[in-house]
């Protein structure tokens, strides 16, 4: 039998369990999985020694396109994706101009497939003034979700007020991702805080019962209406420990950089380009987060990756930007944590794979299965690597991790049966497609 594409001798990290088995794609799906030493490929990619995964995804970027082509395109950032192992990405809706409207998600649908190298998700941004349009927009092709912005980050879209909030819930059904932070606490606070104040003042100013009080605010709505609700990048204990009484309604995400960083040290040794929303903290947060890891509790583990220049992330505090750049690394820094033992590479595969699969309604990716999609993600556990900003695909070109030392290392992604990757080396030209998503 012909395939066109055979991935052989390989550990394949399946749902029940790792196996050694060769994998076949035809038409750009699994056709087989098992013993083809007899088969024939078109292009085979020997695997012995890599561990094969469902092609990772990460459902939390922001590729600033369109906005400002010297920092972030989509071309640039689904470059620096495949370079780190990442088949899939969702992108999200705070350009400029914003993707509020259809008009603007046609453009950006037709964009995606003339650029991308990997596939793609799009977020539409839910705002007080285009509640009527959410519920035809949210199922239009290619898009995995409603993003609302309760509280002001980076860009203009927000909703603060539980009024427009409930609004927004009421328009649609799928469920609804939010950026969890209490506007009204942001605001009051803001005069406690100056010019120049060291870094650190980011994590005070914008402190834990900040993003408490909005997540239980989002979540007493949640209840009102029946709409389920992601609550991404959760950054506190207090928010892990509540959220596990709404699993029913709510879905959670954490990031690489909560897992990983600890603040003070990152503002001390960072400056400027350790600042994100919501931000670094503590170390009992940062435990609560493996502990919410390995008790069931998060979903989905993204990068939040949003590039800014290093001009402007040099500026003091807090006229430098938040947001940090981060989808070219979230691979090698979570496999580093499957190394030192925090998580095993299932865990890893169920939140970066099969978790924003379940929690978006993503069809045909997210396990290696006969029917779905060819998307693959090989890793060699055993390679160690220094993190450089010379290895990064964005125009920013810089990392917050440089100069972190790590185990295991993405050495192929594969696409719809396509190798766009292999050890370093992007192939090809952009053939990435809209992501397909359950209504």
């Amino acid at each position: 039998m012909h395939y066109d594409l055979i991935i052989r001798g390989g550990t394949l990290v399946l749902p029940w369990g790792e196996e050694a088995a060769d994998v076949g794609v035809r038409d750009g799906r699994i056709a087989a999985i098992g013993a083809l030493a007899g088969e024939d490929g078109a292009e085979v990619i020997e695997a012995a020694g890599l561990h094969v995964l469902p092609g990772l995804i990460d459902s939390h970027v922001h590729l600033r396109d369109p906005g400002d082509p010297a920092v972030e395109t989509l071309a640039t950032g689904t470059r620096g994706a495949v370079l780190g192992g990442i088949a899939t990405v969702f992108d999200m809706p705070n350009t400029n101009p914003p993707i509020v409207d259809r008009e603007r998600l046609d453009w950006k649908r037709g964009y995606v497939e003339e650029q991308s190298w990997c596939d793609v998700g799009l977020y539409v941004g839910g705002t007080k003034t285009n509640v009527d349009a959410l519920a035809d927009l949210e199922q239009a092709p290619g898009v995995c979700a409603v993003k609302v912005f309760a509280g002001s980050s980076t860009g203009t879209l927000m909703v603060e007020d539980d009024e427009n909030l409930e609004r927004v819930m009421r328009a649609g059904r799928r469920r609804i991702a939010f950026h969890s932070e209490d506007e009204y606490r942001l605001q009051a606070r803001k005069p406690l805080f100056r010019s120049g104040m060291p870094h650190r003042s980011h994590m005070e100013w914008r402190d834990e019962e900040c993003a408490f009080l909005g997540t239980r605010r989002l979540m007493a709505l949640a209840r009102r209406t029946g709409r389920p609700a992601h609550i991404l990048h959760v950054s506190t204990a207090e928010e892990l420990a509540y959220l596990r009484d709404f699993r029913d309604i709510a879905t959670v995400e954490v990031l690489v950089n909560h897992l990983t960083q600890v603040a003070p040290d990152c503002y001390d040794r960072l400056g400027g380009f350790g600042v994100m929303n919501p931000p670094i903290r503590g170390e009992r947060h940062r435990a609560a987060s493996w502990a919410a890891i390995a008790d069931g509790t998060v979903d989905t583990v993204g990068s939040d990756h949003a590039p800014h220049s290093r001009a402007a992330k040099a500026l003091p505090w807090p006229e430098c930007p938040a947001g940090l750049t981060g989808v070219q690394t979230l691979v090698p820094i979570m496999l580093d944590h499957v190394a030192a033992g925090r998580l095993s590479l299932s865990r890893l595969v169920d939140l970066m794979a099969a978790g924003p699969a379940r929690v978006y309604g993503l069809v045909g990716k997210g396990r290696l299965a006969a029917g779905f999609d060819g998307d693959f993600t090989l890793v060699d556990l055993q390679r160690r690597r220094t993190i450089e900003d010379s290895w990064i695909a964005s125009p920013c070109g810089w990392t917050p991790f440089a100069g972190a030392r790590v185990q295991g290392w993405p050495v192929a992604t594969v696409v719809r049966g396509r190798p766009v990757m292999r050890d370093d080396e992007v192939l090809g030209a952009p053939a990435g497609r809209l992501a397909r998503f359950r209504g």
